[in-house]
């Protein structure tokens, strides 16, 4: 793809971004008077809302794996590697939350399980060495509670969506120790040391 047409492409899920944070209906219509185009040219990359929507969730994707693969230096500590974790995916989170807001029929669920895979399998990880080393208090296995933990930051994501709480990762990082079973000092104590490193400070999504 040439340059001005991957220009305009990415202009157009920036404005769909935007559209369907603000109305989950949002048509192509109304994507295309943010974008400053005309229909036609939606449709000239985009077959539909279907394809629009799968366009915004490869992005999502593409994101999630380049916070996961980021290199580090190994986390022997299981709590900080899991506040790392979070503050490693929140900001993909909080940039294209808005999909939480769409209809189940706009993403497929198996489209769902693809994007969230990575994820899931590096917080069960964690989760079990955490386990192993006293550190995750709980009786729940490390698969269930992966994706407990899933539907908790996914929870607090919504909240920022309905403006009912605003958070940058640290909080998160936090909420997600102490449902852990860590105590709450500590959990504190664990994210405040992660961030005091050079480098790990969270950083807000671009706009």
């Amino acid at each position: 793809m040439r340059r001005a047409p991957r220009r305009t492409r990415a202009r157009i899920l920036e404005a769909a971004r935007e559209a369907l944070g603000r109305d989950p209906d949002s048509s192509l219509g109304d994507i295309a008077e943010v974008a400053g185009v005309v229909r036609r040219t939606v449709y000239g990359h985009f077959d539909g809302r279907s394809a629009l929507v799968e366009g915004l969730v490869a992005e999502a994707a593409a994101a999630l794996r380049q916070a996961l693969d980021a290199p580090a230096e190994p986390e022997p500590d299981a709590a900080r590697a899991l506040a790392r974790f979070v503050l490693a995916v929140w900001p993909v989170g909080d940039r294209y939350r808005m999909l939480l807001r769409l209809a189940p029929q706009d993403l497929g669920p198996e489209r769902v399980e693809e994007v969230l895979a990575p994820a899931r399998a590096t917080a069960e990880a964690i989760i079990t060495r955490g386990r192993r080393q006293g550190l995750f208090h709980t009786s729940v296995p490390p698969g269930p509670l992966s994706r407990a933990l899933e539907g908790y930051l996914l929870g607090l994501l919504e909240c920022v969506n309905d403006g009912t709480w605003a958070d940058e990762g640290t909080g998160a990082a936090t909420a997600a120790l102490i449902a852990m079973g860590v105590d709450h000092d500590l959990a504190v104590t664990r994210v405040r040391d992660l961030l005091s490193r050079p480098g790990e400070e969270p950083h807000a999504p671009p706009r």
